[in-house]
């Protein structure tokens, strides 16, 4: 009885589905937009991650060349594409995972922070996804805190064990659910030190009008309840794919000589680009979580959500940048699931080209490595 009782629902929920996917379009989780943040956190959040970049272009020069930028692109591609998959939460809103703890485990936390900087850039520039303004409080929260938190965790844990370990599993999951928490967390803080900090003469808020008290559960409980287990997920999966079939990628960033040229070669990267290819055609599953993520709201959502007057300082920089293609939506495609499937190949072509061009001129003058054969570990 049940069995006939859900089979005959298939149809319902199936046009329910493609009707979603077809019709919603959302923003995500953790990528502030401007107006959310005052010019002068902005520009100090900018002075924080800036020494994070200079020594990831450092460890960029260091450990690749212009033959294993393949893959630094492919691993950027993925935190870009994974970013647009979202997941619902309590209370109507949505949040993502970001592949920062899964790319500071293969390349260290110094290359990852690279790499996400350049996502959350064409995510910013290209799509909307992200202020122009912000972008420096975003890397930190994505670019920095998440990775190093994850690979800090994930390395005390995985000192002087096998590559096939069990252990590394865990540890990776662990790093991974800590490291996007601890991030929630800081923009969190980001968010609610802002009515407290800069306000008119009054009170009223010029910037994110939610305190501490509501930014801090709004973003951390949902994050490690949700966001986090899937960032956790993500990173286990890949992990145990590697142990199976790629060890060596998984000692990238024990050896202290460069990337051997053969593990950033397209054929070696091949089923990787695959499922980056797959994922692509997934992305619009992302439409049908509903609601918009916390603390993303345009000012016409503020007055749906109650607030009764706009922070003038949030609506003089709402509008700051206007992104070519916003929301990852094409109108000309007529079809809001195949412009977000295209915005996605957009920005992995993007992605690709910037890297590939960054990593010419970080190692520019720099001769290739000759073939390092690495070994499986203990």
């Amino acid at each position: 009885m049940k069995m006939k009782f859900w089979l005959a629902r298939i149809p319902m929920v199936m046009k329910l589905y493609f009707g979603l996917l077809g019709g919603w379009l959302l923003t995500t989780a953790m990528h502030i937009p401007d107006g959310y943040l005052s010019p002068i956190t902005c520009i100090v959040m900018f002075a924080i991650v800036l020494p994070f970049w200079v020594r990831g272009v450092m460890k960029l020069r260091e450990k690749l060349n212009a033959k294993t930028a393949p893959l630094v692109a492919l691993l950027a591609a993925f935190s870009f594409v994974l970013m647009m998959f979202n997941v619902p939460i309590p209370g109507g809103t949505t949040a993502h995972a970001v592949g920062g703890a899964l790319i500071a485990i293969l390349l260290g936390p110094d290359i990852a922070t690279i790499a996400v900087s350049i996502a959350l850039l064409i995510q910013a520039l290209f799509f909307g996804d992200g202020g122009i303004l912000s972008f420096g409080a975003n890397c930190f929260n994505m670019a920095v805190v998440l990775p190093y938190v994850s690979y800090a965790i994930y390395h005390a844990l995985t000192k002087n064990i096998t590559l096939t370990s069990k252990r590394r599993l865990w540890s990776a999951g662990l790093g991974a659910w800590a490291g996007l928490t601890i991030a929630a967390f800081f923009a969190a803080v980001e968010f609610g030190i802002q009515p407290a900090l800069f306000h008119t003469a009054n009170g009223t808020p010029l910037y994110t009008p939610y305190p501490l008290s509501v930014s801090i559960p709004a973003m951390v409980i949902p994050h490690a309840l949700i966001a986090s287990v899937v960032e956790a997920l993500v990173t286990v999966t890949v992990v145990a794919y590697l142990q199976r079939a790629n060890q060596a990628a998984l000692q990238i960033n024990q050896e202290k000589s460069p990337v051997p040229v053969e593990l950033g070669s397209l054929a070696r990267l091949r089923p990787l680009w695959i499922t980056l290819i797959v994922l692509i055609l997934l992305s619009p599953i992302g439409l049908l979580a509903p609601g918009t993520a916390w603390g993303e709201w345009g000012t016409e959502q503020f007055v749906g959500l109650g607030l009764k007057i706009i922070p003038t300082g949030l609506a003089k920089l709402s509008n700051l940048w206007s992104a070519p293609l916003p929301d990852y939506d094409l109108p000309a495609s007529g079809n809001a699931t195949l412009g977000y499937i295209l915005s996605a190949a957009v920005g992995i072509v993007i992605i690709a080209i910037v890297v590939w061009l960054f990593t010419l001129l970080v190692t520019s003058g720099k001769k290739s490595p000759a073939k390092v054969t690495i070994s499986r570990g203990k």
